[in-house]
């Protein structure tokens, strides 16, 4: 048995395809997604969704929005998304790091929030990247 699992950003659809499971960071932490799930709809933090294809692991990074779980079939609308394979590594990591610098040189709330927002970003890009083990 199998869940159809479609992943939308304003811009693109990032996935449209059956997976045998997901495991989907929410904003009160990681729930995963069997066939038969009880139906569902939820807020999408920012973090990794991984998605299994028979015994590979896959990763997206999910930058915040809705998911809805119902019949088997799973909608995630996202303000952003990309597939760990489609992620350069040198050009995440050093966004990375650029985002840490502008965090350590934010001065006020307003640029501390924006730039803690900037540092969590790039390390789920980062974190995209990284094989499951």
């Amino acid at each position: 048995m199998t869940l159809n699992l479609c992943v939308l950003t304003p811009n693109q659809i990032v996935w449209d395809s059956e997976v045998k499971e997901i495991v989907l960071s929410t904003n009160s932490g990681q729930i995963g997604v069997l066939p038969n799930h009880a139906p569902i709809a939820t807020a999408v933090d920012i973090g990794i969704l991984r998605l299994r294809l028979n015994d590979q692991w896959l990763k997206i990074a999910l930058m915040g929005g809705f998911a809805r779980v119902g019949n088997n079939e799973i909608t995630i609308l996202v303000n952003d998304a990309e597939k760990g394979s489609d992620i350069d590594p040198q050009e995440a990591q050093k966004a990375l790091e650029i985002a840490e610098a502008n965090l350590n040189r934010a001065e006020g709330k307003r640029q501390t929030i924006e730039a803690n927002l900037a540092v969590r970003r790039a390390r789920t890009r980062v974190e995209a990247i990284n094989e499951i083990s």
